[in-house]
C-alpha cells in the first residue's frame, strides 16, 4: 500500500485513527505514538553522534538541519501560495548579522565594531542561565522577530504581485540587502569578514529548531489558513469568487517563513563563526531552491526528502572528486540531475503528496481511513 497522501488539505486526512479492536497494537500504531517514536529515534541518533566525537559528521548533520529549516521555510512561502520568492536568503543574512551583533561580548564589540551606535554597543546577549546559553536564544528570537517585521513591511507590497513579477521583486529585495550589508560598515564591517562570533550552535540547537519548523509548517498546511493558501495557489480568481481573501494567507506565509529563515541565519552564523555578505547570495539561493524543487513544491515531506537527497549526493560526489581529482564534477553532476528531474519529474520526487508515517505501520488487510 502506498505511503503517500495527495488528498485535499484537512486536519483529519492522513491521520490513522487507533483501531479500537487492536488494543495495544492499535495504540502503538496511533499517530501520536509513531511521532513520539520518531522523535525518540532522532534523539538517540543525535546523542550517539554527539558522544562519538566525530566532528565531521556532526557538522554535516548540523548543515542538514539548517538547510532543512531553509527549505521548509521557502516551501511555506512559495510552495503553498504559488508566490515564488527568490529573496529569502536576504532574511537569512539579516538574521545572521543581527544575532551575531547581539551576542558579541562587550569587550569584543568595542574593539571589533567601534562605531556602533551607543544604544547597540551597550547590548550584549552573551549571558548564560547555568549551562544554558539563554542570551543566544533571546538574540535569535529578537533577530528573527525583527526580520519578521521587515518581512511584514515588504510583504504588504510584494504579496500583491503574482507570477514572475513577484520573483523579480523578491530578487530585488535580495540585491538591496546585499548592498546594505556591503555599505553598512559600522554594523557589518562591509565586505570584510565578520568573525569572532561565539560558536553556540550545536546538534541539539539546530534539530530543535528544525523539528519546530517542520511542526509549524505542517500544522499551517492543514489549517484554515493553509487551505486558503492552497486554494488561491490553484486558482486565485476562483478562490476570490467563493469569498477567500488572497492577501492574508500569503502575508502570513511570507512572515512566518521569514522568521524561520532568520533563525536558520542565526544558527548558521554561530556555527560557521566567520562569514561575509558574499555568502548570502545567488549560490545559496539556488542551492535551497534546488532542494525544494527536487523534493516537491507544496510537500512538507518533499522538503525534507529533497534536502537529504541533495546534501547526501553533494557529499558523495565531493568524496568522489577527491579520489578522481576531477574537481568541479560534483556541481556539474548535481546540475545534470536537477535538469533531469525538471524534465521527467517536473513536480519533484513527491509532487504535492505527503509521506504519512502512520501508514507505514498499517497491515496489508487494513482499509485506508
Amino acid at each position: 500500500m502506498s505511503t503517500l497522501d495527495d488528498r485535499p488539505a484537512n486536519p483529519a486526512i492522513g491521520e490513522v485513527r487507533p483501531n479500537k479492536r487492536g488494543g495495544v497494537a492499535a495504540l502503538i500504531q496511533s499517530p501520536v505514538a509513531i511521532r513520539l517514536g520518531a522523535l525518540l529515534i532522532l534523539a538517540i541518533g543525535l546523542s550517539l553522534l554527539h558522544l562519538s566525537g566525530r566532528v565531521f559528521w556532526q557538522g554535516l548533520v548540523i548543515n542538514l538541519g539548517i538547510f532543512m529549516i531553509l527549505v521548509l521555510s521557502l516551501n511555506l512561502a512559495s510552495g503553498f501560495t504559488g508566490v515564488f520568492s527568490l529573496g529569502h536568503i536576504g532574511f537569512m543574512a539579516l538574521g545572521a548579522y543581527g544575532s551575531a551583533i547581539l551576542t558579541l561580548p562587550l569587550a569584543k564589540k568595542a574593539d571589533y565594531l567601534p562605531n556602533l551606535p551607543a544604544w547597540l554597543a551597550s547590548i550584549h546577549f552573551d549571558f548564560y542561565l547555568g549551562p544554558f546559553p539563554l542570551g543566544f536564544l533571546l538574540a535569535t528570537l529578537l533577530a528573527a522577530g525583527l526580520v519578521a517585521g521587515v518581512a511584514l513591511l515588504v510583504g504588504l507590497v510584494l504579496m500583491r504581485l503574482s507570477g514572475h513579477f513577484v520573483a523579480v521583486a523578491t530578487l530585488g529585495f535580495l540585491v538591496i540587502v546585499r548592498v546594505i550589508l556591503f555599505n553598512a560598515d559600522n554594523f557589518t564591517r562591509g565586505s570584510r569578514t565578520f568573525s569572532n562570533v561565539t560558536p553556540y550552535t550545536g546538534l541539539w540547537w539546530v534539530w530543535f529548531w528544525a523539528i519546530l519548523t517542520l511542526y509549524v509548517v505542517w500544522r499551517l498546511k492543514y489549517s484554515a489558513y493553509g487551505r486558503a493558501m492552497l486554494a488561491q495557489r490553484e486558482d486565485a480568481l476562483a478562490a476570490q469568487a467563493v469569498g477567500l481573501a488572497i492577501m492574508p494567507p500569503r502575508l502570513l506565509a511570507f512572515v512566518v517563513s521569514a522568521f524561520f529563515t532568520a533563525v536558520a541565519g542565526s544558527l548558521y552564523a554561530h556555527f560557521i563563526t566567520s562569514f561575509s555578505p558574499t555568502v548570502f547570495y545567488f549560490d545559496l539561493t539556488f542551492r535551497v531552491i534546488t532542494m525544494l524543487i527536487v523534493g516537491g513544491l507544496g510537500s512538507v515531506s518533499g522538503s525534507v526528502l529533497g534536502t537529504v537527497v541533495i546534501i547526501a549526493l553533494a557529499e558523495a560526489l565531493r568524496r568522489l572528486e577527491d579520489v578522481t581529482l576531477l574537481y568541479g564534477m560534483s556541481q556539474i553532476t548535481l546540475a545534470v540531475i536537477f535538469i533531469v528531474i525538471i524534465l521527467f519529474r517536473p513536480n519533484g520526487l513527491l509532487g504535492r503528496r505527503e509521506i504519512v508515517l502512520a501508514r507505514l505501520f498499517r497491515k496489508g488487510g487494513e482499509p485506508s481511513p
